[in-house]
């Protein structure tokens, strides 16, 4: 049996209709990401998971039993789901320690555990108006996880934060479902951020599901240009009525003409930390191309070629 079940499931807000008739399951410590636009319907369709919110028609199914939503209950939510929003909130002027024992329904064993999951007992001394941004978060987090759900739902845990900050609840996030056996499911703006994390992408727009498959998949096999450019870079070279898919890493570039590269000019070089990302125009089409070295200049006529490990192309549907 799923976990979780979306079954049909539709909301509207005001006069627009933010979720579609949409559905989907998890299975227990399956780790889904929601990537879409904003506007999408992701954090809509976060909080009727939740029991936060009302579908206007459909059912949501946490454990085989009907999540009720706040129109069928007194107190709104499900006791087994956790939910952090992205605009969290922690009262002002408290220690940690008082505010997490408010919460904490765990012997002491248990909730030292999520706290160095979380990474917070070295802030547990601190009162909540000393704290980053970043810490907050994670209090925020382990305040939901010493009430022991079973599924966490993460609204865009990663906005807001710097590299460091985001390195650190990336990691909180992955040891949460590795060490305390909790499911997750998250909403990013940022799809880059759940390449690496997600066994299971769901793709969003205008409240819809436009493409659900693995992150390899769906970087690789994008169903259309929406979800191709969630995902970064790409170049399309149509040929013989078909449209060809390409990410950056596909191509190869040389300073001499080898066999049968085509000729291309450099447009723009950006610097991307372990390599450079080159814009090249070549017989009318924008190519964006990986490379490696520091050595070209726009305006500089350079030949392009396939990877040798990416000779079959995608072809967008």
């Amino acid at each position: 049996m799923a976990l979780l079940s979306v079954e049909q499931v539709s909301k509207w807000e005001g006069e627009k209709l933010v979720v579609n008739n949409l559905s989907f399951s998890q299975e227990p410590l399956q780790k889904i990401a929601i990537a879409g636009e904003t506007g999408s319907g992701k954090t809509s369709l976060l909080k009727m998971i939740a029991g936060f919110a009302e579908p206007a028609s459909g059912r949501i199914f946490f454990n085989g039993e009907k999540v009720l939503g706040p129109n069928e209950q007194l107190i709104a939510g499900h006791k087994g789901i956790a939910y952090l929003s992205q605009y969290f909130e922690l009262r002002n002027n408290y220690y940690v320690q008082e505010l997490l024992e408010m919460t904490n329904q765990l012997p002491d064993g248990e909730a030292d555990k999520i706290f160095s999951v979380c990474q917070v007992e070295h802030l547990l001394q601190r009162r909540t108006n000393q704290l980053s941004g970043g810490e907050k978060q994670r209090i925020a987090l382990a305040r939901l996880l010493i009430t022991s759900p079973k599924l966490l739902l993460l609204d865009e845990p990663f906005s807001n934060l710097d590299a460091i900050h985001k390195s650190t609840i990336k990691k909180v996030i992955h040891d949460i479902g590795e060490h305390l056996s909790i499911t997750c499911l998250l909403v990013s703006h940022d799809p880059l951020d759940t390449l690496p994390w997600a066994d299971n992408i769901i793709v969003m727009k205008d409240g819809e599901i436009v493409q659900q498959n693995t992150p390899y998949n769906i970087y690789h096999q994008p169903v259309n240009k929406y979800c191709a450019g969630l995902f970064g870079n790409y170049t399309l070279i149509e040929e013989h009525g078909k449209k060809f898919f390409f990410r950056p890493e596909h191509f190869v570039l040389s300073a001499s003409k080898k066999d049968d590269q085509s000729p291309a000019i450099v447009q723009s070089i950006s610097f991307c930390g372990a390599y450079f990302l080159v814009t090249l125009l070549c017989e009318g089409t924008l190519y964006y191309v990986t490379y490696d070295k520091n050595d070209l200049v726009p305006g500089l006529k350079v030949f392009i070629d396939m990877h040798p490990n990416h000779r079959k192309a995608w072809v967008l549907p």
